[in-house]
């Protein structure tokens, strides 16, 4: 295979993600139901928050000048969390606890425990300075500000976020539906016997899991036998009930392999063969306008493909702020002797050496061997026409990043 007959990595990428059209349907959640959608308009901040300067500790609020060394200051007031105090008497200290708000006049809280309660008031056993143990008005989010972009991701802190701007409901988009279609008459699901020459199916759980990380809803999973008549008449259904089609085995160039010439016959194939390993026979096109994403038909190609190709294109599609993952920069504890014409995305984990953190890979990582990705707990980089030694550089993307 010439390296010409293969489409770059970041080509095809790029070729995805120039047909993903954003899904502009949205929906309104209650708060406690938005955990990782993402959001469909940006939120200003409607007021200050915190909405007054508070305290940052259980302790004395008082004025730093009306502070003396060993000499005791009156207690002239208690402020619980919840109630509007009065202002401060000067000359005097008040009682406030963590979240109260400081009193107009005070402008330092010493922390309980550097003060002594006597008869005469308090003895504060500390320096005292101006600001100290004070939240102030507007520290977290200033009003008017945005607070949080459309095209963010809700995580638990983005929904305490916007719980502190008093939102109940989100505006969010609505999940990308995805029809999942694995290719072959030697599958067998899962709790049935195996007959003669047949598998498991393998892609189809491993891909409705990744959808379902991915914040998709799966439209249709069915198995794909290997008739092409039946083959078009699954893909047309699949196209009329979902926004993306992604299908597992049948694009490389077997006899058997349907969906590649289906496309070309009754769609569109735009994209076909990838400079990448594993994961060479991916295919890109649609039917009846509907996009189809077909993934190699190895357990861990599957895997791969879709976090490498697939991802970026599907939060391209939910209108993502960030689309590509970074990775890190980490030495390796493997070697590459032998350089490839295609991108290499190792099944590898970081572990600890010499307190350091680095790459190893899994000993086998052939594309048929999905165990190597739950050893792992991400892919590591080798580029093409590329060498490796130990202790080099490489880029390593963790699972949950590709996810993310």
């Amino acid at each position: 295979m010439m390296a010409a007959n293969l489409t770059p990595v970041e080509e095809a990428i790029a070729h995805l993600l120039n047909k993903a059209p954003v899904i502009t349907d949205t929906q309104r959640l209650p708060l406690t139901q938005s955990l990782g959608r993402i959001l469909a308009q940006d939120y200003q901040v409607p007021a200050d928050v915190p909405p007054a300067d508070n305290s940052a500790v259980d302790g004395y609020a008082l004025r730093a000048e009306d502070h003396t060394a060993g000499q005791p200051l009156a207690i002239s007031d208690r402020i619980p969390a919840g109630s509007a105090p009065a202002p401060l008497k000067p000359g005097t200290a008040a009682r406030i606890f963590t979240g109260s708000e400081v009193p107009a006049g005070a402008d330092t809280v010493v922390m309980q425990e550097r003060v002594e309660v006597t008869d005469n008031g308090i003895v504060i056993q500390a320096e005292v300075k101006a600001d100290q143990n004070i939240r102030r008005r507007g520290q977290d989010l200033a009003g008017g500000s945005l607070a949080l972009a459309k095209g963010t991701k809700i995580r638990a802190q983005e929904m305490g976020l916007l719980a502190s701007m008093g939102v109940a409901e989100v505006t969010v988009a609505k999940k990308l539906r995805v029809a999942v279609l694995s290719t072959g008459d030697e599958l067998v699901d899962p709790g049935l016997p195996l007959g003669p020459g047949q598998i498991y199916n393998t892609n189809r759980f491993t891909l409705l899991g990744l959808l379902a990380e991915a914040g998709c809803d799966v439209a249709l999973c069915e198995t794909l036998r290997d008739k092409r008549d039946l083959t078009r008449d699954t893909l047309e259904r699949a196209a009329a009930q979902a926004d993306l089609i992604i299908t597992s085995g049948g694009v490389s160039v077997g006899e058997e392999d349907h969906v590649r010439a289906v496309l070309e016959e009754a769609g569109e194939l735009s994209l076909w063969r990838m400079a990448i390993k594993p994961g060479k026979p991916l295919a890109f096109g649609s039917i009846n306008n509907t996009p189809v994403l077909g993934l190699p038909g190895n357990p861990a190609a599957v895997l791969v493909t879709f976090l490498v190709v697939g991802m970026p294109y599907i939060r391209t599609r939910q209108g993502r702020s960030q689309v590509h993952p970074v990775g890190q920069q980490l030495p390796s504890m493997f070697s590459v002797s032998s350089p490839s014409i295609r991108k290499e995305f190792v099944r590898a984990r970081t572990e600890t050496a010499d307190g350091k953190a680095r790459v190893n890979a899994f000993s086998n990582q052939s594309s048929g061997v999905l165990s190597s990705a739950c050893w792992a707990n991400g892919l590591a980089v080798v580029p093409e026409h590329t060498t490796l030694a130990e202790g080099d550089t490489l880029t390593y993307y963790p699972f949950t990043e590709l996810l993310s």
